[in-house]
């Protein structure tokens, strides 16, 4: 049986270090994709406080044809968006931009799709593979400005560790 959960109490930094630990630990040894994101978005939920989503989104072909879109993944949360193009919202601009999206305030982003009302700041991370972006990493929180410099960097170095993994 697993328990992992955080030390009480540490700096963003140790906590991002201890959720590494922890998805290496879960995902070293197992070849299934998707059982590694549920594992994984479960820790992201119980590691990282003040979240109201966390989990994946997938690169996969379009259902009408045409250019690959982001397809639900395994997550966390209330019921969410099953389909994103990518350069829409927060998670579509990761994709097609290759970059970490740090919001402050969904609200004041430019397209913004809003999957549960009640978010107000997110995080979004693309795994990338060989240059090429697989999934993304989505974390939304109902409060404002929740996430940091440290967190980005923290869920960076967990997307280079799953982009083989997944």
């Amino acid at each position: 049986m697993y328990d992992f959960k955080p030390a009480a109490a540490l700096d963003p930094q140790e906590l991002h270090r201890e959720l590494f630990a922890a998805a290496d630990a879960l995902t070293a040894d197992e070849p299934d994709g998707v059982a590694n994101m549920a594992n994984v978005a479960a820790l992201l939920w119980e590691f990282l406080p003040v979240l109201n989503w966390a989990g994946f989104y997938r690169v996969a072909p379009a259902k009408t044809g045409g250019a690959d879109e982001l397809v639900l993944g395994p997550f966390v949360g209330r019921p969410a968006c099953i389909r994103i193009p990518f350069g829409t919202g927060v998670c579509g601009t990761a994709a097609e931009s290759r970059a970490t999206q740090l919001v402050a305030d969904v609200h004041a982003f430019p397209g913004h799709i809003a999957c549960d009302a009640a978010s107000a700041s997110e995080l979004v991370v693309p795994v990338l593979r060989d240059g090429r972006v697989i999934a993304v990493i989505d974390l939304d929180s109902p409060s404002p400005s929740r996430f940091t410099e440290a967190d980005a960097a923290g869920i960076e170095a967990l997307a280079s560790l799953l982009a083989e993994r997944i």
